[in-house]
């Protein structure tokens, strides 16, 4: 899976609704969180430090005690920023600036 296609991907799971569009910037954009972690529906981001994310799918199987990460991204925060607020206007979470 491409770069293109996992944020498509993470952008169809995820930005979906405007509590958790905001959630996620919020989390992106905070300074006063340094690095952690969002769970998402099925996507975590993965704050490295203010300007840095991984994201990626986790998969918990706890029958058998184990997780996959089939596939992960990194990118910079202000293109991430730019990808979601992106999706937000086409899904009319956020409105078009005039």
């Amino acid at each position: 899976m491409n770069s293109q296609e996992v944020i498509k991907r993470f952008l169809e799971d995820e930005i979906s609704s405007q509590e958790l569009y905001e959630a996620i910037f919020d989390f992106i954009d905070s300074v006063h969180i340094r690095n952690g972690e969002f769970e998402g529906n099925y996507f975590i981001i993965k704050k490295m430090d203010l300007t840095n994310f991984i994201i990626y799918p986790e998969n918990i199987y706890p029958d058998e005690n184990h997780r996959e990460i089939p596939y992960s991204i990194s990118i910079y925060k202000e293109n991430l920023l730019k990808e979601i607020n992106e999706r937000a206007r086409d899904k009319y979470i956020l409105k078009p600036r005039n």
